[in-house]
């Protein structure tokens, strides 16, 4: 983690830049400890557009965090995709202790695509 300065304490670069993911990421495992039954069908398709969502700001919120690491950009790219996809793989094995729910490959696959996504999008607009 090279990037803290004299600057910018290693505290303060944490809070900025790797709060927001821990945050995140606890949100995402809070919303996956929901029983089934008590989750409401809102719209078709809520699944996919939840996971989506859901791994795309992860990702947003990752690569911001590398970048302020002095990730590269490509290098920033695979490294939230992997970490995406281990935390994606994490979270549908604790779904599969929650009633009503089960783990599921599909939506690992679309958690990977909303982080991909957002990755592209980084990679692009940055």
């Amino acid at each position: 983690m090279p990037a803290p300065t004299n600057s910018s304490p290693v505290g303060i670069f944490l809070i900025k830049y790797w709060l927001p993911v821990v945050i995140y990421a606890i949100i995402i495992f809070s919303a996956s400890s929901i029983p089934g039954k008590a989750i409401p069908a809102i719209f078709k398709y809520q699944d996919v557009v939840f996971h989506f969502t859901e791994y795309f700001f992860l990702s947003l919120f990752l690569n911001r965090a590398l970048k302020a690491g002095g990730f590269v950009r490509i290098k920033r790219f695979y490294w939230a995709f992997i970490l995406c996809l281990l935390y994606a793989l994490s979270d549908e094995w604790h779904q599969s202790f929650v009633p009503g729910r089960t783990a599921s490959l599909y939506d690992i696959v679309i958690d990977g695509l909303g982080a991909f996504v957002a990755g592209i999008i980084y990679l692009w607009r940055r």
